[in-house]
């Protein structure tokens, strides 16, 4: 844009001029009228009388406006933000506005006429001294004069006093002043928009005198409140920020509604239709003014420019294409021959029209049709001037055609618009970061064509396309510059007039400089400066293109503009330019991966030439061995050697250069191949190691120094050094040669601080070295043969490998990846040089290597099949050694545990001493102790380690893992392993279950009304006596069956329980001797519990409350304790039986209580035998205990009756006792009542027939049971009490309810005796 007129095609923004402030320290927005000398002259000038304002107040508020100047803002619609768009300048106390009409210059005469003459503005072609004279259309210059000379809105600053001495005085000078800015605006016949502001001072009087002054100022300056601003004191920057940008969202408006006004005036003149007379006819030239289709291309033009700056961009493109059209019709352009300067100003104005339409079109968001008009002007401009012009087969259109493209770029750099400008949605890292490679490349059309079939072309691409084309038409406008035969380059002072004004008619200089200076003679080209540099401006355009492809990851495109661009700077021998663009993309470049042989050798020879002139000695030795590569075409003469790369070049350090695969197309495949899939630590592993020589026929052999493969295993790497070359057999073409390489290890020792304490360590690596020619001609294979020994177990395979290549004048480093899926890797196993094998497998170069055999056992002597909670575990393990000579070895145990187990605690010992490393926890929970030496260990020779485990409370898993790393003293390089996973389950010996039957206390219960059983609470009568329980007391049965879980036999020792006692309860227990089962035991002391058997135990409670007036229930905590011991098998009496004692929990009880309780307990009294009997008779006493523990008066009934058997009609027993009674009870206190019950059942087993039932008979072995019909009721709630059995002999019948009495047989009497 920058070789058209200035102003000419910037985007129209309303002019805001400021008056009245001192200019601050940046001047770059004060105001310059630009005008002629001969406008200046004739110029009106517009002055304020009143002072400059100079504080800071004025200073920040004018520095807030010029900030916020929109001039350069993008002109894009859909990045409109702000609601107000001003080019803002600012004058001190004066400007000038131009001539409004235009005088009459000096000496012409005016011809005779009855009017005189009309004078008319000075940028109008009807004026004399207007360029434009006679029959111009429009210039630039009345573009500028609406964007810098004429302002539409003039904003006045003044200062609003607050002394009242000065404050009328003040105004009226104000109002003065204002009075005279407006009258010279008016005599101006300008239509600017005034604006005051003032700015009050600190201390001004009361708002209501304020509002009084300034409606008087206004008033007296006929100011419009629009337009009219007040400023207060004491206003911070931001309140400042906020009202200045108020203030400009107001003055748009107004500037909006002045270029409504300037536009409607020039549609108005439009429509009248009249072509007006100029001031003085023309006499000269033609003698013809503008036709009236001049005149509308004007007024269009006009009506375009100030819809434009009212941001109507729909109505300035609508004007812009009538007045294009206009323009290029047969009445204008056609008729203008091509020799007149008006053909020029045409084009010109055609072209600012035609960008004028991209912008507003861009502006629309109409990319396509944006891409449809270039073209279209395009083409219209060139049939134009091969019809009308001096053809388009010269340099002249080739410079349009490249500006055109360049304006077309520069106008979507203006534009800004966001899918050029920033990247898309799925350009989007997943941490919310651009992706440049994700801009677009070009636009989607816009709704309006988009059912149009567009061609590629017609797509808005983004700004590099557009300077990849500028550069494409520079390379034919040099190469028609060219083309220019010599006379024509001469200047024409050294040419004839002939030449000369032939030469006038021939070429294109529209925009462009004469042929003399576009391409002059060499002999020429020092005379002048203005001569053109063609390749300074296609590098620049590519530079430019080839920044925007890279943004968009275009790298092809990118690295194509590269090479045409250095070959442009090689034109100029800018050689380090040169390198710097061609250097990164020689070292990654997509073309080789892709093939493209050509691109590569093009791009390297440039680049080499490029570096032997800029000295870059490195870079000239990696493209001298790339060139190697037999795929590049040949060069004559050229020395295919790398050793004299450097020759005539003085580099001033050794270079030391590093390539790869990735960077250059290597003339050396490598392969890598392992015969064998498996392999077993100890053992040797056989490989081939084969390099091919790709280089060109006819080159210099490449002798390498070093080759070192590196490994992945134990063996770090494999190097091989070059040693002299023996003659051998003569080998045919395509036969490899295959070196056998001895190979022998030697161990490097690397210090590193990597441990957690900061201490360093030693890491061993293990390396494999040996000798083999190393000389590689051009087509030759050589294949090294290798063993390899295996060491550690796991995958082995070769990563890479270097080659190193040592010169006298420098040092190079090649490395290979061998990767399987490279085409170098070629799975092929050469059995002789000419006999090959495929290796059939997926991955070569790889080998699995098994772990060694190892002949450490782990034994397990002492090991239990169980071990149990709360029992100290002693874990015993042998270590043997089967091994033919010494092994030192390393201990490392792990113990792991679930997740939700408890962290066991273990200690280490090893030949009966403790080992004082402590075990590490990791993030798992498992504990380990790691690198425990064991010291080196004979061969056939054992030795004992012995793992000490602390009891752990409940039942759990632990997996155990033992690893013994050793390795033969005959070769301390193969470690070897050996490891033991034991499964520890940790379970309960027993489970148990319990039952609490109540029992009737001995003692009798204290009363409330014997003064000898209160309690005494005076801590001076009891502080030296003990406490004496003196509550009621209760007296409970539990009864404990605990069954054995063990694997195993176990020997009780004791069988206990633990009774917590509560605060206010005294708790006593006692062991009973046996239950009604018989244990078997042949000890006293102990017995052996077997594994699912069920042994039971008793204990008696006693329980007593230590205060009577204390009758709440009370929780009982007991638990059971199992004293136990292994039995120790006779062949290991020598060790002693531990005991162990594990604790049950036992379900929590509930005691006493106030509700009344019932208790039934059977005796049996000893009758002496009858007559004619043998054996004596038992009669049954049914005793009946009711305990009131309430403070209430309680009284029950009882009544008890014999239940009569259904069959025999008779009663089932008879008893001596009150058969129904009434029991009161005295608050706390308790009575009983005996039964005295003598069976009448038959005894011995039941003689009923089939099928008959027994009611109320329940036959048992050994006896049966009876059931009386005993009932207690609560007389007052009528509640019929629970009767608890409280002792041997009775039960619950848990079928019908009620209490069975149990008669043993020996009770019962006979038929006879019944008799």
């Amino acid at each position: 844009m920058d070789e058209y007129p200035p102003g000419s095609l910037d985007h129209s923004v309303p002019f805001l001029l400021t008056l009245g402030v001192t200019p601050g320290n940046d001047n770059a927005a004060t105001y310059d009228s630009a005008l002629s000398p001969i406008l200046k002259e004739q110029a009106i000038l517009i002055r304020s009388e009143l002072p400059a304002l100079g504080d800071d107040t004025a200073h920040a508020l004018l520095r807030y406006i010029q900030e916020h100047d929109a001039s350069e803002l993008p002109c894009n619609g859909k990045e409109i933000t702000k609601r107000y768009r001003f080019r803002v300048r600012s004058a001190e106390r004066s400007f000038l506005l131009p001539p409004r009409r235009a005088r009459l210059p000096d000496g012409i005469e005016i011809p005779p006429s009855p009017t005189p003459p009309v004078l008319h503005s000075p940028y109008s072609p009807l004026s004399p001294i207007s360029p434009l004279y006679p029959d111009g259309l429009i210039d630039t210059q009345w573009i500028l004069k609406h964007q810098s000379q004429v302002p539409s809105v003039l904003l006045v600053f003044y200062t609003l006093v607050s002394d009242p001495t000065l404050t009328t005085l003040r105004d009226n000078q104000i109002k003065t002043d204002v009075n005279n800015l407006r009258g010279l605006l008016s005599q101006s016949r300008y239509k600017t928009r005034l604006s005051i502001i003032l700015l009050a001072e600190q201390h001004s009087p009361s708002s209501s005198s304020i509002q009084e002054r300034l409606e008087n100022i206004r008033k007296g300056c006929g100011i419009d409140s629009k337009s009219f601003f007040l400023v207060p004191p004491h206003e911070s920057p931001e309140e400042l920020s906020r009202m200045a940008e108020n203030m400009l969202v107001t003055l748009q408006s107004v500037a909006i509604e002045y270029y409504r006004e300037m536009g409607r005036h020039s549609r108005k003149k439009r429509s009248k239709g009249v072509v007006p007379q100029p001031t003085i006819p023309p006499v000269s030239g033609t003698s013809q003014t503008l036709s009236l289709a001049g005149w509308n291309v004007r007024h269009d033009f006009k009506s375009a420019i100030f819809a434009e700056y009212r941001l109507e961009m729909s109505d300035a493109l609508r004007s812009y294409e009538q007045a294009y059209e206009n323009l290029l019709s047969s009445e204008i352009m056609e008729a203008i021959p091509s020799w007149s300067p008006r053909w020029n100003e045409g084009r010109l104005l055609a072209d600012i029209i035609a960008v004028r339409c991209l912008r507003c079109l861009l502006w629309n968001g109409a990319y396509s049709s944006a891409a449809r008009r270039w073209q279209s002007h395009g083409e219209r401009m060139a049939d134009l001037i091969d019809r009308r012009g001096r053809g388009t087969r010269n340099y002249g259109f080739e410079a349009w055609e490249a500006r055109w493209a360049c304006l077309m770029a520069n106008l979507i750099e203006k534009a800004e618009i966001p899918e050029f400008t920033a990247a898309t949605a799925e350009g989007k890292k997943n941490d919310g970061s651009l992706v440049e490679s994700a801009m677009r490349l070009y636009l989607t059309p816009e709704k309006a064509v988009m059912g149009e079939r567009l061609q590629p072309w017609e797509l808005l691409h983004h700004t590099g396309y557009w300077y990849r084309l500028a550069a494409r038409h520079l390379y034919k406008r040099r190469q028609f510059a060219r083309n220019m035969p010599e006379e024509d380059r001469r200047p024409p002072s050294f040419s004839p007039a002939s030449q000369v004004a032939s030469r006038a008619f021939m070429y294109d200089t529209y925009m462009c400089p004469e042929p003399y200076e576009e391409y002059p003679l060499e002999s020429f080209a020092g005379r002048e400066d203005g001569w053109v540099d063609h390749s300074q401006l296609i590098v620049e355009m590519l530079i430019r293109a080839r920044r925007e492809f890279m943004k968009r990851g275009q790298i092809r495109f990118a690295a194509e503009l590269s090479l045409e661009c250095a070959m442009e700077l090689g034109s100029i021998k800018d050689w380090k330019s040169i390198v710097e663009l061609l250097r990164p993309i020689w070292k990654d470049m997509s073309f080789r991966r892709e093939g493209w042989v050509g691109v590569v050798e093009d791009l390297s020879w440039t680049l080499r030439t490029a570096a032997v002139m800029a000295g870059e000695a490195d870079l000239v030795v990696a493209i001298d061995y790339e060139l190697l590569y037999k795929g590049f075409t040949t060069v004559q003469n050229w020395p295919y050697d790398t050793t004299r790369s450097l020759e005539g070049m003085t580099p001033k350090s050794r270079p030391r250069i590093s390539v790869s695969d990735d960077m250059i197309l290597s003339f050396v495949a490598a392969s890598f191949v392992f015969r064998d899939e498996e392999g077993k630590a100890g053992q040797s592993a056989h490989a081939q190691l084969s390099l091919t020589s790709n280089a060109r026929r006819g080159s210099a052999p490449v002798v390498f120094k070093q080759v070192q493969v590196a490994l992945r295993g134990s063996v770090n790497s494999i190097i091989l050094e070059n040693k002299a070359d023996e003659p051998g057999p003569e080998l045919q073409q395509g036969e490899a040669r295959l070196v056998d390489v001895p190979l022998t290890s030697y161990v490097t020792e690397d210090e590193s601080s990597d441990s957690e304490d900061g201490s360093s360590e030693t890491e061993k690596t293990v390396s494999l070295k040996g000798e083999a020619p190393l000389t590689l001609h051009a087509g030759q294979t050589i294949v090294f043969k290798l063993k390899i020994p295996l060491r550690e177990p796991g995958q082995t395979g070769a990563d890479s490998l270097t080659m190193s290549l040592e010169t006298e004048t420098f040092d190079l480093r090649h490395l290979i990846d061998l990767d399987d899926r490279s085409p170098a890797a070629n799975n092929r196993w050469f059995l002789t040089g000419s006999k090959t094998k495929r290796i059939a497998r997926a991955n070569p170069l790889s080998i699995r290597v098994l772990p060694r055999p190892p002949k450490m056992e782990i034994l397990t002597p002492t090991w239990k099949t169980q071990y149990y909670t709360n029992e100290p575990i002693d874990l015993g393990f042998d270590i043997l050694n089967q091994e033919d000579v010494d092994a030192p070895s390393k201990l490392d145990v792990v113990l792991s545990r679930q997740e939700e187990a408890l962290p066991a605690v273990f200690a280490l010992e090893i030949s009966g001493q403790e080992v004082q490393k402590v075990p590490a926890e990791s993030e798992t929970g498992a504990l380990s102790l790691s690198g425990v030496s064991l010291g080196s260990i004979a061969s056939s020779k054992s030795l004992g380690v012995k793992i000490r485990l602390q009891p752990i409370e409940r039942t759990t898993e632990y997996t155990l893992t033992l690893r013994v790393v050793y390795h033969l003293s005959t070769d301390p390089g193969t470690p070897i392993t050996q490891e033991k996973v034991l499964s520890l389950t940790i379970v309960n010996p027993f489970e148990a279950n319990y039952d609490l039957l109540p029992r009737v206390h001995p003692d009798p219960w204290p009363t409330l009304f014997d003064p000898d059983g209160v309690q005494v609470d005076d801590p001076a009568i009891t502080q030296d006596k003990p406490l004496i329980p003196k509550g009621i007391s209760q007296t409970w049965q539990l009864v404990t069956r605990y069954a054995s879980f063990a694997s195993e036999p176990l020997r009780i020792l004791d069988v206990d329980i633990l009774v917590q006692t509560p605060p206010s309860t005294r708790v006593n227990h006692s062991k009973l001797d046996s239950s009604p089962q018989q244990h078997p035991s042949s000890d006293s002391e102990s017995r052996i519990i077997r594994p699912k058997t069920m042994e039971e135990a008793s204990f008696e409670i006693t329980a007593r409350k230590n205060t009577l007036d204390d009758r709440s229930p009370s929780a009982l905590d007991v638990s059971l304790i199992i004293k136990w011991a292994r039995i120790t098998p006779p062949a290991d009496q020598q060790e002693e039986d531990k005991p162990n004692s594990t604790t049950l929990p036992v379900p929590r009880f509930s005691i006493f209580g106030t509700e009344p309780r019932v208790l039934a307990s059977v005796s049996y009294l000893h009758l002496p035998p009858k007559p004619k009997q043998d054996a004596q008779q038992r009669i049954i006493i049914l005793t009946l205990t009711i305990e009131n523990a309430s403070n209430h008066f309680l009284t029950f009934s009882l009544s008890l009756d014999a239940p009569v058997d259904p069959l025999t009609k008779e009663s089932e027993f008879a008893f001596s006792g009150t058969r129904q009674t009434t029991m009161n009870l005295l608050p706390v206190s308790r009575r009983s009542i005996d039964y005295r019950i003598l069976p009448l059942v038959t005894g011995g087993p039941s003689s009923s027939a089939a099928g008959e039932k027994k009611v109320v008979v329940v036959e048992e072995q050994g006896g049966k049971w009876i059931k009386p019909l005993l009932v207690v009721r609560d007389k007052y709630f009528q509640k019929l009490l629970r009767i608890i059995p409280a002792g041997e002999g009775i039960k619950v019948d848990k079928e019908a309810g009620g209490v069975l009495v149990w008669v043993p047989f020996e009770t019962l009497t006979s038929t006879d005796d019944r008799a």
